[in-house]
């Protein structure tokens, strides 16, 4: 490896999201539509478990749902 050029090493290392802040919230943002479909796709009786800090609490999808359309929409409000 000692041939090689340092910048090879950095091409894919992520620092994109940490250079361009604005990338890094929209990943955010379609983290959670990614959750919101999925708890959209899931049956009414199923219950699921909202991570609350470093804890996993029982909850209904109505519940979790509306959890993440809230963190979602504060993370739109700060991005436009």
């Amino acid at each position: 490896m000692a041939g090689l050029p340092t910048s090879s090493f950095k091409a894919n290392t992520g620092s994109a999201a940490a250079e361009d802040p604005k990338l890094g919230l929209t990943k955010q943002i379609r983290s959670h539509e990614v959750a919101i479909a999925e708890l959209n796709s899931l049956s009414p009786s199923r219950a699921v478990y909202q991570k609350n800090g470093n804890l996993f609490f029982r909850t209904t999808i109505q519940k979790a749902t509306a959890s993440e359309q809230s963190n979602k929409f504060c993370i739109e409000s700060v991005i436009y």
